[in-house]
């Protein structure tokens, strides 16, 4: 299908984008990678009659590090993510999820913001977010504030980000070094959204789990952070009924939608598996 009729705009500046925002409301939309917007206006289930594009926005890409944040810029692709040094010397598990998304094609114009601010269960990233326990810099008419990723999601396409706002940046604390990491997702074939997925990240101490963040991908109307799973695995030696007990909690939290994905019954067992299987990986990488 095509779209329906709009004003396209393309703002050089981030107080360019806000404005034109604020100006338009409701009936305006930014435009960042594409890849859920256009879909969306294709099936005119979004019909903004204004599309503010970010791509001229040289100041929302980029990646650096401010005294131990690592900093992203919105309009940063999974490309430049994938290839970025900086990152996989401190948060690699960025990496390893940014490969499992769609296709090569998608990844070189797939922005960081795009797939973070929408709401989107299916996207990746949002639950990455929570288990890295990164913040989100929103941008209005009145400055920036920051929200937790692990307080953003509200609904299915619904989140805290306000009409007039854009989201500009994702700060992530960088882990500790010696983390082990671990982005485990089952999917139907390249592509596709997550039938089940499990992000963990954790410290050893010796023999024992110093600290652990566990989060999940679409298997709710948002992405999921698990924290009691976290918490039963922090202080343990991972001796198998704690992890029993850790990946019960995680399935308990999950509300999958039956689809073609499976039932909603399997996709709960196989978020189990998934974090049985990250959490196995991120063990074998940590360092104590």
């Amino acid at each position: 299908m095509i779209p329906g009729e709009f004003t396209y705009h393309r703002p050089t500046t981030v107080t360019q984008a806000v404005a034109i925002l604020a100006e338009h409301g409701d009936e305006a939309r930014p435009l960042s990678g594409g890849h859920s917007l256009i879909p969306m206006m294709k099936l005119r289930m979004a019909a903004p009659e204004h599309l503010i594009d970010l791509a001229g926005v040289e100041s929302l890409k980029g990646i650096s590090e401010d005294s131990g944040t690592i900093v992203i810029g919105a309009m940063t692709t999974q490309h430049e993510m994938i290839h970025s040094e900086l990152l996989a010397e401190k948060i690699p598990i960025i990496r390893e999820t940014s490969l499992l998304i769609a296709d090569p094609q998608i990844r070189y114009l797939g922005t960081l913001g795009g797939n973070v601010a929408n709401g989107d269960p299916g996207n990746d990233m949002p639950a990455l977010m929570q288990c890295l326990n990164a913040s989100y810099v929103l941008t209005g008419p009145d400055g920036d504030r920051e929200v937790p990723a692990r307080e953003f999601y509200e609904a299915a396409y619904f989140t805290a980000l306000a009409p007039e706002e854009i989201l500009t940046a994702v700060r992530i604390p960088a882990p500790l070094a010696g983390h082990g990491y671990a982005y485990e997702k089952l999917k139907r074939k390249v592509g596709d959204y997550a039938t089940a997925a499990a992000a963990v990240v954790l410290t050893m101490n010796g023999g024992t789990v110093a600290s652990c963040s566990i989060a999940l991908t679409n298997v709710a109307d948002t992405p999921l952070f698990a924290a009691e799973a976290s918490e039963i695995l922090t202080g343990s030696a991972l001796d198998p009924e704690t992890v029993k007990r850790s990946i019960a909690a995680a399935e308990a939290i999950t509300e999958p939608a039956s689809d073609g994905r499976g039932p909603a019954q399997y996709r709960t067992k196989m978020a189990g598996v998934m974090l049985e299987r990250a959490v196995a990986r991120a063990v074998e990488r940590a360092t104590s």
